[in-house]
């Protein structure tokens, strides 16, 4: 396996690539769920580089408190950091309880209902992108879609664009060192 060596260098790449898939296809801006994992928090800091604006969203259904704050840190230091990131909080609890209550009987295989979840948060990643003239980043990496060969159909798997599946995001960033050197780099 390739490791990767030069941080700036990819971050450049990326960005590059990213900023021209925006001019090209004449949308507006980038739009992120952020699940408080390191995939998501690379791919919304990656659009945030780009200058162009980023809506970035923390989804939780009936999250972990501590996946919860993870996102909510991450949120909030994009903010902060990017005049061009708006960090968005929409609590999709309600929204899943009441469809899994409508479906009563229909809905109570858990790995069913867990792919229901990753497809709410899809389809509120596609109306911010709807509303703003988005395109929808995705966060999927190598390992998890073709190493474990797992992601949610019209879920996780339904983005515009994805830098990540390039990237053995897992192995190649395991001591969390491109994150924060991505980071760091201004």
């Amino acid at each position: 396996m390739n490791r990767i060596t030069d941080y700036s260098k990819l971050k450049t790449n990326i960005t590059d690539w990213m900023a021209d898939y925006m001019k090209s296809s004449g949308m507006n801006c980038f739009v992120v769920g952020v699940s408080g994992g390191i995939d998501s928090a690379v791919a919304s800091t990656l659009a945030a580089e780009t200058n162009y604006n980023v809506f970035a969203l923390g989804m939780p259904i009936h999250q972990k408190p501590e996946q919860e704050s993870l996102s909510d840190a991450h949120l909030k230091w994009l903010s902060e950091k990017y005049v061009n990131v708006e960090a968005v909080k929409i609590d999709l609890t309600n929204t899943f309880d009441t469809f899994t209550n409508d479906l009563e009987r229909y809905a109570t295989y858990k790995h069913a209902l867990a792919n229901t979840r990753s497809r709410l948060r899809m389809v509120t990643l596609y109306q911010f992108a709807g509303q703003y003239r988005g395109i929808v980043v995705g966060t999927g990496n190598k390992v998890e879609d073709y190493g474990v060969g797992f992601y949610t159909k019209y879920g996780d798997g339904g983005v515009d664009i994805e830098f990540c599946k390039r990237l053995l995001m897992h192995l190649q960033l395991m001591d969390y060192g491109m994150m924060v050197e991505l980071m760091k780099i201004n």
